[in-house]
């Protein structure tokens, strides 16, 4: 089981827009904020976020001059359970509305019966996925 994860992005304003639109359709709402930071998570009526962006710079001493001298980290792949077929549909259109790049168009996969999923590559190139896997309730 997954707590939270922290992306950290190169753009904190422009990724927490585009996550703020593309994980609407799955249920999720910006729900706390510290410093530049911003946490999602399902809305339950709690504070508690499981999936936080963040700006990349930890350090008061870096720089983005600095940073972009350095090589960077490879993409991060996170994939967010979604309700239904629907909610895949719309976080793919709505990931592709907030400037997101295509990289799989909603459909089955071959991983398993019943994965139905959709990916997005965000604005920094981290590959997201919105999954509905019925896998479970198949005989």
């Amino acid at each position: 089981m997954i707590d939270h994860i922290t992306l950290h992005v190169d753009d904190a304003g422009r990724s927490i827009d585009f996550y703020t639109r593309v994980l609407a359709p799955l249920g999720y709402v910006r729900k706390v904020q510290h410093d530049e930071t911003v946490g999602f998570g399902m809305e339950d009526g709690t504070p508690r976020a499981d999936f936080y962006v963040s700006p990349r710079i930890t350090n008061a001493h870096e720089s983005v001059e600095t940073w972009r001298q350095e090589p960077t980290s490879p993409v991060t792949h996170i994939a967010f359970r979604a309700g239904d077929e629907t909610a895949v549909d719309r976080f793919h259109e709505e990931g592709l509305a907030a400037g997101g790049t295509e990289n799989g168009e909603p459909g089955m996969r071959d991983y398993h019966p019943g994965y139905y999923s959709a990916f997005i590559l965000d604005p920094d190139g981290n590959n997201i996925e919105a999954v509905v896997d019925w896998s479970h309730s198949l005989g």
